[in-house]
């Protein structure tokens, strides 16, 4: 490889599911087949209103816009306000991107950041935070609190709530006194709510809810993936809401760099954020998974922790997470291990709930059949 096309990739770490390769062989070699519940990928049919809105909006031979249809932004301003109780959001409140890992990845660069400055994000985290970081040639800093963060050279604050891969919920208190203190320190804040519609414990709150922003979007933008809600990761249809200065300049700057969403997949977009049955019947799919994996891996002796939302269950044995990865790839169940998320995840690890019903529970079967070990 040319040093200058391994100067990049040189910045960033081991891509981190590649470790887990081998322990992959080992569960596919299970008699039954293997049941990944590693990534977390959507295995459920996308919904039927949303292939047919895409069908519909496939003679698009034109280039799409980067700020999408006036009907995208219509559907976008009405789900923030409808879902997330938002107030007087306009058009210049909203901005579509290609996927939610795309704007993470590249947000740090896009808003200019580079040596001296710092990207926080929370200890136990989603590893594309560090990478946008690491890209831009920025710090990245992990906190437990960010009111605890030297706000020194701090340009950008990410939260993830509800957490990946925690699960944990930011209750309404602490949001308001973090964007309080992100506001008084000049810290633009962005909030990753991907899981907002997967709150099991807990009711999940947005940024942009007027009890936690004040009824101003200034300096707080929300970000908010269909892959989840929708069964739409193949699509690749995101968006994000909030602060218009903010928005208007990356407008600019994703014009000029072409991330355009598909015309066809605006479309669908449009359709899924207007139907609300069957992000409940999706739900209801994985309320159900996500009770007879809970009760298997405690009955195997597992603790679970947080996990009162997203679709992970945060689980330990008290042991290294490598050997958890182990004794369960034995059972031909796959799992990714706590500290691709932070060394403060080595005993833990993230149990995806998003398998089939049928794999839901082959595996749910072999940790009530099998040793503890």
């Amino acid at each position: 490889m040319s040093a200058v096309s391994s100067r990049v990739s040189s910045r960033l770490p081991v891509f981190p599911w590649d470790k887990l390769e081998p322990y992959k062989a080992t569960a596919a070699a299970h008699p039954d087949g293997i049941v990944d519940l590693s990534v977390g990928t959507p295995v459920d049919p996308v919904p039927e209103l949303i292939q047919k809105a895409l069908v519909e909006a496939a003679d698009s031979p034109g280039y799409p816009t980067v700020w999408g249809t006036a009907g995208l932004r219509d559907a976008l301003t009405g789900w923030v306000e409808r879902r997330l109780g938002a107030v007087d959001v306009a058009h210049t409140n909203v901005l579509p991107v290609v996927g939610s890992k795309e704007l993470v990845a590249w947000l740090p660069t896009q808003l200019g950041l580079g040596p001296g400055d710092k990207v926080a994000h929370p200890r136990l985290a989603y590893p594309t935070y560090e990478v946008g970081a690491r890209l831009a040639r920025a710090e990245a800093v992990v906190y437990d609190d960010p009111t605890r963060l030297d706000p020194t050279g701090l340009k950008l604050l990410w939260l993830n709530s509800p957490s990946n891969p925690t699960g944990r919920v930011l209750a309404k208190d602490e949001l308001i006194r973090i964007v309080a203190w992100a506001r008084e320190h000049g810290v633009l804040v962005f909030s990753d709510e991907c899981y907002l519609e997967l709150g099991w414990e807990a009711e999940p709150v947005s940024v942009l809810h007027p009890d936690v922003c004040g009824g101003t979007y200034e300096g707080v933008v929300a970000v908010h993936s269909l892959s989840k809600r929708s069964n739409l990761a193949g699509y690749r249809a995101a968006f994000v809401a909030g602060d218009e200065s903010v928005l208007g300049e990356l407008l600019q700057i994703r014009k000029h760099g072409g991330m355009m969403t598909p015309a066809p997949v605006q479309a669908a977009t449009v359709a899924a954020l207007g139907d609300d049955t069957h992000v409940s019947e999706q739900r209801a799919r994985y309320a159900a998974r996500r009770a007879a994996l809970r009760t298997a891996l405690e009955a195997h002796g597992f603790r679970i922790e947080h996990s009162e939302a997203s679709l992970y269950l945060w689980a330990t044995r008290d042991q290294p997470c490598w050997d958890t990865v182990a004794h369960l790839a034995e059972l031909g169940i796959l799992v990714a291990p706590g500290d691709f998320y932070g060394t403060a995840g080595e005993r833990f690890v993230r149990v995806a709930f998003t398998a089939t019903d049928e794999r839901v529970e082959a595996a749910v079967k072999r940790l009530g059949g099998a040793s503890r070990g």
